[in-house]
């Protein structure tokens, strides 16, 4: 990991001699380095406070990816929960712990939140228990992919596209928008670390840009494609639909095609027909609102700050510090804030929650 940190864990910068990106907001990102990047923006929010009597919430800045994916292999159970469970054993002595007993307090993974939802002690089940120790159930986590408990939150992964100003945005997207896209729909997905350019480049010549289940339900090649305007294609709910809620609209079909990955193996449904007769108008439309979506699924620059487009790091902030108010209401409304705080959910990710068009 340690060439992906430089740059505040943006990464080097990507060179640009092909003419396929833009300015100089370019980096080689790492997908799973999302709790530095999240950490050296909050130190910079405008609204962080050392006095705890006086935060609406309290970030942990426990970097769970980084630590987990060391032990992820051959590593018995009690040394991959050995971090977790000093982290939860320090953070119930404090007193900002004990005002809302954690429900106040969140923290950011670089990994799916499944790697820290391990429910047994077999050396062979994958990832730690961190979500299921009982105090760490009354902390939120943001990660780049949610489980199917109502505590923890998906925000996008990073992508490479990293501005310093506003008007990078704007001209980004006045680009996608002007881009001839000579093909009609494409698919990335092997390792490419030094690959970004050329996964630009294909994405900003395709109309679609297919996007099925990766190693899990999500993949960050949805957040390239955006950032492409490439309309996604989805093939189940959970890859994006059941994620995401404060950052793409929860009307899906504005912004995507979803195509049931159950009619595709059937034979009941064609890719290439089903893209095929889509109206232009309805293309077009797709693609508009795709564009309008990048400032909200890219983080900006933590050396400077955008003017007026709130990126996927306001809307993470703003989404948990209004997750952490509305229990702080039911609290003094009486209520038990425990209902419903870090209960499972797995009707988000079946199929008859998200019947719509194609």
């Amino acid at each position: 990991m340690c060439p992906y940190l430089v740059n505040y864990a943006l990464g080097h910068d990507v060179e640009n001699s092909q003419g396929i990106l833009l300015n100089k907001s370019w980096y080689s990102t790492n997908q799973f380095l999302l709790e530095l990047i999240f950490h050296y923006r909050i130190k910079k929010y405008n609204c962080l406070t050392n006095d705890s009597s006086l935060a609406s919430a309290i970030y942990v800045p426990f970097y769970a990816g980084l630590d987990v994916s060391r032990y992820l292999w051959g590593v018995k159970t009690s040394v991959r929960d050995q971090s977790a469970s000093d982290l939860v054993k320090w953070l119930v002595e404090n007193p900002e712990w004990k005002k809302m007993l954690g429900r106040d307090h969140f923290l950011v993974a670089g990994r799916i939140a499944w790697d820290f939802r391990r429910k047994t002690n077999n050396e062979s089940d994958w990832g730690s228990k961190l979500r299921f120790l009982p105090e760490s159930n009354n902390m939120s986590m943001l990660a780049i992919e949610s489980s199917s408990w109502n505590n923890d939150y998906a925000i996008p992964y990073p992508t490479c596209f990293h501005p310093s100003k506003d008007s990078e945005v704007f001209q980004w997207q006045d680009r996608m928008r002007r881009q001839k896209r000579p093909y009609l729909f494409s698919f990335a997905g092997a390792p490419r670390p030094d690959l970004q350019v050329n996964v630009m480049r294909l994405f900003q010549n395709s109309v679609y840009c297919l996007q099925p289940r990766g190693d899990s339900y999500t993949r960050r090649s949805i957040f390239d494609s955006i950032l492409a305007g490439c309309i996604p294609v989805f093939f189940h709910p959970g890859t994006a639909y059941a994620q995401y809620k404060w950052h793409l609209p929860k009307n899906y079909s504005k912004y995507s095609v979803y195509i049931p990955v159950r009619d595709v193996k059937d034979w009941k449904a064609g890719i290439n027909e089903t893209l095929l007769g889509i109206p232009q108008d309805r293309v077009l439309a797709l693609r508009e609102e795709v564009i309008k979506l990048i400032p909200r699924i890219i983080y900006a620059d933590p050396r400077s700050k955008m003017e007026t487009s709130e990126d996927a790091f306001d809307l993470a902030v703003k989404g948990i510090l209004e997750r952490i108010e509305r229990v702080r209401r039911k609290i003094r409304e009486g209520k038990d804030p425990s209902i419903g705080f870090a209960e499972g959910d797995d009707y988000k990710y079946t199929f008859s929650g998200y019947v719509g068009e194609t």
